[in-house]
């Protein structure tokens, strides 16, 4: 049940997230001035945090609808077995989100 409501939330974040996103692609199209400073708002600190939670909604939500998928074949149903595929997916995200935010600081 929990894994299922952190799945919904999960997607309404990815709202807020594309939002964020498309914003900033609007502004680099805008003019250069205009994407300075909604770029300078996405790299503060603030809009960083917003980034990695949306990194981290993205796959949790990636995960969670391969799970839904490997259950759509009949495979998994079993409580112990569906138990072991929520924690992977919340280990699962967590690392995946890590290793993208670990290249993103070691490249930038």
């Amino acid at each position: 049940m929990t894994m299922s409501i952190l799945h919904r939330i999960t997607g309404g974040a990815l709202y807020v997230g594309t939002l964020l996103v498309a914003w900033w692609l609007t502004a680099a199209a805008t003019s250069e001035s205009y994407f300075a400073f909604v770029d300078g708002i996405v790299h503060s600190w603030f809009g960083l945090l917003v980034l990695f939670g949306f990194t981290w909604a993205m796959f949790h939500h990636l995960l969670g609808g391969i799970r839904h998928f490997i259950w759509d074949t009949g495979a998994g149903l079993e409580k112990h077995t569906a138990s072991k595929l929520g924690w992977a997916t919340i280990i699962g995200s967590v690392l995946l989100t890590l290793a993208v935010w670990a290249v993103y600081f070691a490249i930038g």
